[in-house]
């Protein structure tokens, strides 16, 4: 009753009673604009760092400061579209780039054709089409009746950005800063190759064990934004991997000439990186699956209450178009008439080879996982979302379906992690559509129209995600060490586990049982399997952003005078804002240059600072975000 009671009382910024620009074509066009370009940086770094980040904050900061300060437009509601819009893109890349790199690395092992910019796009439009239709009818339970459980951490911070706009731009010139200076620290690193962006050294008298980090502008503000605790979890999963698991089979491989599979070289003659390469990312492999798995097993309960209470709340079209402003949502018959169109577009077009079992497959896991990730990200953040954890039981059942059915070899395999690319998607788009649901609820927005904007900037990211896969694709290949794909590589050992057998089940174990006793301990088991997974030179620049945020929330913690917890959680706004901005900085910036290597275009200046350099310059670039965080001026 606690949530229905604040829900009752709740007032937002703008009444439903007081109707100002939103739905407009400026909030549309700069809306789109921002969904092509954060879903491209967004694509970049999650392929690049096997990680993402919520782009609403950032979205409604540049709305913000082009809408108020060049339009001199006064509109809070038209800001907030441009936000859901713009977000959708993000959100929809993260869902692609967890699964469709696969098919590419497939095409490449396999001597095939990879995938054409058709059956991205359409794969893309479908997912994102139902993972907002599958939020609508869940609005009013979690933003609504909810109110005052769910605190929905970036759509309230969202929220509270967009107030802030109220009273001027300084926010905005912070992001746009931060984007400046990334994009600028990557063309001189990656452009002009004026130093190398990973420094690794091995330990002397410690065989096996090596340290490196990645100097990133986008590894910078992943840190700080996701705080010091979850940096530090990654960085244990790290070190747990290339200072214990390494040089323990480095050292059983110097007793004997031991060939252990997956590897087919004795492990004598593999470094830290052939280990990693063969049977540590399989440990990280397990632990990751095991931890998405039980955060759906522990969230069961909560799904159940939600599916029942958005059945309850649409018996008789509670929430169309004739209830106020700020109740209004899409009809549940265009819900209904949407859903049937995509099943019977996913069992009929060629590109999607999944059949009419495989459509009833996505629709069936997409809704359930659509409740899931708009439950979860109420409750942690979408940061936080396990749409890898939900996509690998996704890819699980549905591989041993086709396979029980006799579709194997390449067709069942490609028929898998398409169902589970859908769904993926689905998860991803449902869990931003919640946060921005929220902030609209805050705010005061028309629902209905935010519900528009979402189609609207999934489908425009959806037609650009294609072309920039293959870009990314012919300039450095998904699998290198340029764009090494993480998640979707992860999700391509899974299928060909499942489908051919192949899969060394005795490290994927491990790493289970690792998530196990993880667990046990009460500690994050996604985090360290992330950190566990990936190659610590990431983890390593990410803890650097975080032990940046760490002296803040160090001192936000000791503080006791609300004057100064106002002041450190500015710094600590400011400081996400700038991160934000180098991101995307960094992420725009490769996409520029994978244009620049597909073309042949060499920028080099035949100029190697070193890794002298790469510290120097690395360590300036930190200076900056202390520049703007710790170290910044209360207004």
């Amino acid at each position: 009753m606690k949530g229905n009671d604040s829900a009752k009382e709740f007032k937002p910024f703008v009444s439903a009673e007081k109707i100002l620009p939103e739905f407009t074509k400026t909030s549309i066009l700069l809306g789109v604009l921002l969904a092509v370009v954060f879903g491209a940086a967004n694509a970049y770094l999650g392929l690049r760092v096997g990680m993402t980040i919520s782009a609403s904050i950032p979205a409604a900061v540049i709305s913000m400061g082009f809408i108020r300060g060049i339009l001199k437009r006064d509109s809070i509601l038209e800001n907030n579209m441009v936000q859901t819009i713009g977000s959708s893109g993000e959100s929809l890349a993260a869902g692609v780039i967890f699964t469709i790199p696969a098919l590419y690395i497939w095409s490449q092992e396999w001597g095939t054709i990879p995938p054409n910019i058709i059956t991205i796009t359409i794969i893309a439009i479908i997912g994102g089409v139902l993972g907002i239709i599958f939020m609508v009818p869940l609005r009013k339970a979690l933003i609504v009746q909810e109110h005052g459980i769910l605190p929905y951490p970036e759509g309230t911070a969202c929220s509270e950005v967009l107030l802030a706009g109220e009273e001027g731009g300084e926010k905005a010139k912070t992001t746009f800063l931060g984007l400046g200076i990334g994009s600028g620290y990557k063309f001189l690193s990656e452009g002009f190759h004026l130093f190398p962006n990973e420094i690794e050294t091995t330990i002397p008298g410690y065989t096996g064990a090596a340290i490196g980090v990645d100097v990133l502008p986008s590894l910078l503000g992943v840190g700080f934004i996701v705080g010091p605790k979850i940096s530090a979890y990654m960085l244990g999963g790290a070190v747990l991997g290339w200072f214990v698991l390494i040089p323990l089979i480095t050292h059983i491989g110097s007793l004997a000439p031991i060939v252990m599979a997956p590897a087919i070289e004795p492990i004598s003659q593999l470094d830290h990186w052939g280990i990693w390469e063969n049977y540590i990312k399989y440990v990280g492999a397990g632990a990751v699956a095991f931890g998405g798995i039980y955060s759906l097993i522990t969230s069961l309960p909560l799904i159940v209450k939600t599916f029942k209470d958005a059945i309850k709340d649409y018996k008789g079209g509670v929430g169309g178009n004739n209830a106020i402003r700020t109740d209004q949502d899409m009809s549940i018959k265009t819900i209904f008439v949407l859903v049937v169109a995509m099943v019977i577009a996913m069992a009929a077009v060629p590109v999607i080879p999944v059949g009419i079992g495989g459509a009833l497959l996505v629709a069936i896991f997409g809704f359930f996982f659509a409740t899931v990730s708009s439950r979860i990200v109420g409750l942690i953040g979408s940061s936080n979302n396990p749409v890898s954890g939900m996509t690998i039981a996704t890819l699980i059942i549905s591989a041993f379906i086709f396979k029980s059915s006799g579709n194997t070899g390449h067709s069942g395999m490609i028929a898998a992690l398409t169902v589970g690319s859908l769904v993926s998607i689905i998860a991803a788009i449902a869990g931003d559509a919640s946060q921005d649901l929220k902030t609209g609820f805050l705010v005061g927005s028309t629902p209905r129209y935010q519900q528009y904007g979402e189609f609207i900037g999934a489908i425009a990211a959806a037609f650009a995600i294609g072309g920039i896969l293959n870009l990314l694709n012919a300039a450095w290949g998904f699998g290198s060490p340029e764009l090494p794909a993480p998640q979707a590589t992860l999700m391509k050992v899974i299928v060909e586990g499942v489908m051919g057998g192949s899969l060394p089940w005795t490290f994927i174990l491990v790493g289970i049982f690792l998530g196990v006793a993880l667990q046990v301990f009460g500690l994050p088991v996604l985090p360290i399997a992330i950190g566990l997974y990936l190659p610590i030179h990431l983890s390593v620049g990410i803890m650097v952003g975080g032990a940046v945020r760490g002296v803040l929330d160090s001192k936000l913690n000791k503080a006791k005078d609300k004057n100064k917890i106002g002041i450190i959680q500015s710094k600590i706004d400011s400081g996400v804002l700038f991160g934000s901005g180098l991101i995307a900085g960094e992420g725009i910036i490769g996409i520029v240059l994978a244009v620049f290597t597909v073309v042949g275009l060499n920028l080099d200046f035949g100029i190697d600072l070193g890794s002298i350099g790469s510290i120097i310059l690395f360590g300036l670039l930190t200076y900056t975000l202390i520049r703007h965080s710790i170290l910044k001026k209360a207004n």
